[in-house]
């Protein structure tokens, strides 16, 4: 794996090209995109080192890996075009809502095919990367990719049955959490933090809380009774989130996203 192309050059396709590059894991002259919006393809090129590209098919003539990063309703038509060159190349997707059996169903067995969820904190190396077990790579080729994914966070294997839940959890994550920063910055703004600084605790707060969990495997309840002393004002605190539901609404908020996956 040596030449990747991007169809589709948003947010996450950024991340993920920008992580190869910083971490040694591909040149950037061996990185390929192709989007409609040909100016901000250009402009996005200039700043990142990428080759743009004029077409898919001119992409696919270049790589040998496909990354197709375009919008979930995007995917049938721009694979259908471009599925006779696919031929013995992989085709790597971080489109929500395809698995292999959907990719099959429009290419048979033209192209080896591994189907990825990222999520946004990739952009900073400290992503989830969801491998789906279901794939068709040469096991040599997925080592390969899961090793230069790795330098946009954590890489985990999932069976394609429970990627929707997943991402409802990693993918979407990320936007809860963002609340959660938001609202205690709010709410250090109420009591004369200025918001800059309220934000920047707030946010290291949760990545030195999460660290600690990954790092040690303690149970997370057993992290949250170590700072909730007899008596003590985080268990207060605590008993304030437990009366207004915080479980419950993250779990419903889960909950939505399935049903909406449904």
């Amino acid at each position: 794996m040596k030449n990747f192309g991007f169809i589709g050059m948003g947010n996450m396709a950024q991340a993920i090209a920008i992580g190869m590059i910083a971490g040694n894991k591909v040149a950037k002259e061996n990185i390929y995109a192709y989007a409609p919006n040909q100016v901000k393809l250009t402009a996005n090129a200039e700043k990142i080192g990428f080759v743009p590209c004029e077409s898919p098919e001119e992409l696919v003539s270049k790589v040998d890996v496909v990354v197709a990063a375009c919008k979930p309703a995007q995917i049938e038509e721009v694979i259908t075009g471009i599925g006779d060159r696919l031929e013995g190349k992989s085709l790597v997707s971080i489109a929500a809502g395809w698995n292999l059996d959907r990719y099959q169903e429009i290419l048979g067995d033209k192209a080896k095919i591994q189907c990825i969820m990222p999520n946004t904190p990739a952009m900073v190396g400290e992503g989830v990367l969801m491998f789906e077990t279901e794939n068709t790579l040469e096991n040599q080729d997925r080592k390969q990719l899961m090793d230069i994914m790795s330098c946009l966070g954590t890489v985990v294997e999932i069976p394609a049955a429970l990627q929707p839940v997943g991402m409802a959890i990693a993918g979407c994550g990320p936007a809860y959490i963002d609340l959660v920063i938001e609202s205690l910055g709010d709410a250090g703004v109420k009591y004369g933090l200025p918001r800059e600084l309220a934000y920047k605790l707030a946010s290291q707060m949760i990545l030195g809380s999460a660290k600690l969990q990954l790092e040690t495997g303690t149970h997370p309840g057993i992290l949250k009774d170590n700072v909730c002393s007899p008596g003590g004002t985080t268990i207060c605190g605590v008993d304030a989130l437990e009366h207004g539901g915080l479980r419950k609404t993250f779990i419903d908020a889960v909950d939505a996203v399935m049903d909406k996956a449904k």
